[in-house]
């Protein structure tokens, strides 16, 4: 075998592991939100209401933070911390939720009464979707769903 073609197969072995080794730490520092967290549980569902996103953004493409959704609540209300998608055939995906602290985000603008809130998927997570052909129910606001509850004083 000539050397220039062993040398590229060297080349190619070295980054297959890198790859490995990088997508192995990348999956240990960023944990799957399981749908299954204390929080997300209603502990109540007769005051627990649920919303669809008014806006989803899904272009892992461009990096971490870029499969959202942005949610409207009405103020005096508070989200779960963790929305839900759930796509036929997979099980039910969870991300997190923060609030925005303003009133318009992304184009979106709240109504009077109402505040923003925005809750992101893992873009692996995303990914991962898009290769099982998925990515038409990704972008699909009832499949993504938020609970709130009136907000204890």
């Amino acid at each position: 075998m000539p050397v220039q073609k062993r040398n590229l197969i060297y080349i190619l072995l070295t980054l297959v592991l890198l790859g490995i080794l990088g997508f192995s730490y990348v999956s240990q520092r960023s944990p799957l939100i399981t749908c299954q967290q204390p929080e997300f549980i209603p502990t109540s569902t007769s005051n627990k209401f649920y919303i669809h996103p008014d806006k989803i953004v899904v272009e892992p493409w461009r990096g971490r933070h870029h499969v959202y959704a942005i949610f409207m609540l009405p103020s005096g209300y508070i989200n779960d911390h963790f929305l839900r998608v759930t796509i036929e055939g997979i099980d039910s995906i969870c991300g997190v939720v923060t609030y925005l602290g303003h009133n318009s985000a992304e184009g979106i603008n709240a109504k009077p009464g109402y505040y923003l809130s925005k809750g992101w998927l893992q873009t692996r997570m995303a990914l991962w979707l898009m290769v099982q052909g998925k990515y038409k129910q990704l972008k699909q606001p009832h499949n993504w769903i938020l609970g709130y509850t009136k907000k204890q004083y």
